[in-house]
């Protein structure tokens, strides 16, 4: 029994038919984001998110069946782990407000996706391996945030209390430059002055002390954001490039051991040298039935 469940577990067919249910699990939850379809069809609905469900729980069986006489070796995987989380949870009684929360945990059925793709699995890997590294340019990031924000409250606070008002209001403002997003137009209102741009009578604050720093602002602005921007956010490229190549390669060791692995286990064909050496045994038999035949076939004297 544990060959059948380990084959099916393991053939092509069982694994793109879980990858097909991960897709209809999605789209299930994208219609439940519209009332009038929910409405209309929640009978329908209801009915195919259970048949998605129970699919779901039918994997699990076949895969701890394919464990045999061990079936804990199936939480062995952090994959198969959060499988089951997610599996389990929806089967907790939601009421009332909670509804919510399962829906939630419905949408998590989505991700069931990056384990049915080795592509994504090797993705997500190299995100894994680079999160040690990415702390490290975050605290630098973090700390460029700070020193550029606290110097930002006192050059430009008064000017532009909208995007300097106070610390955190600062460092989201700087979020905002080092993305990238009209962020020249908060360089303007500290280079020419809030009263000639960037305020009016519709702001939130008001522009009660001007004050323009065309070259201090500038010299602010651009080099914060080649710093932060074109240097430091570049560095979360590399670390990620980083662990890519590692979980490409990792992957690559995988599948390179469990090739061996089956080559090991098939019966071993014979090699090119024994199969001529046979041949060269087969040759000499028959030399010398032939010459056994000549001896007969001569005239006797």
């Amino acid at each position: 029994m544990q060959e059948f469940f380990k084959k099916i577990a393991l053939s092509a067919w069982f694994q793109n038919f879980i990858t097909a249910v991960i897709l209809l699990a999605g789209v299930l939850v994208g219609i439940e984001t519209y009332p009038a379809i929910v409405e209309r069809h929640h009978t329908l609905l209801h009915i195919g998110d259970q048949i998605v469900l129970w699919i779901f729980v039918v994997e699990i069986v076949v895969k701890m069946a394919a464990e045999g006489k061990r079936p804990w070796r199936y939480f062995l995987d952090p994959w198969n782990v959060f499988d089951f989380i997610i599996v389990a949870a929806c089967f907790l009684p939601f009421e009332g407000n909670a509804i919510t929360v399962l829906r939630l945990l419905r949408l998590l059925r989505v991700l069931k996706l990056v384990k049915a793709l080795p592509k994504l699995q090797i993705l997500v890997g190299a995100l894994l391996k680079s999160i040690p590294s990415m702390v490290y340019v975050s605290v630098l990031l973090l700390m460029l945030f700070y020193v550029y924000a606290v110097a930002a409250v006192f050059l430009f606070g008064e000017n532009d209390p909208l995007h300097f008002k106070s610390l955190e209001i600062a460092m989201l403002s700087l979020f905002r430059v080092v993305t990238l997003e009209d962020w020249t137009d908060v360089m303007y209102i500290n280079m020419y002055g809030c009263d000639r741009y960037g305020y009016d009578a519709s702001s939130v604050l008001p522009c009660d002390r001007p004050l323009a720093q065309p070259l201090l602002a500038a010299l602010f602005f651009v080099s914060f954001v080649l710093t932060g921007t074109m240097i430091i956010l570049n560095l979360f490229i590399g670390v990620i490039m980083s662990g890519m190549d590692e979980a490409q390669a990792e992957a690559e060791e995988i599948v390179a051991r469990e090739a061996h692995a089956h080559a090991q286990a098939q019966p071993q064909a014979p090699t090119a040298v024994s199969e001529i050496e046979a041949m060269q045994g087969e040759l000499a038999a028959m030399q010398g039935r032939l010459n056994t035949l000549l001896q007969l076939m001569k005239p006797s004297k």
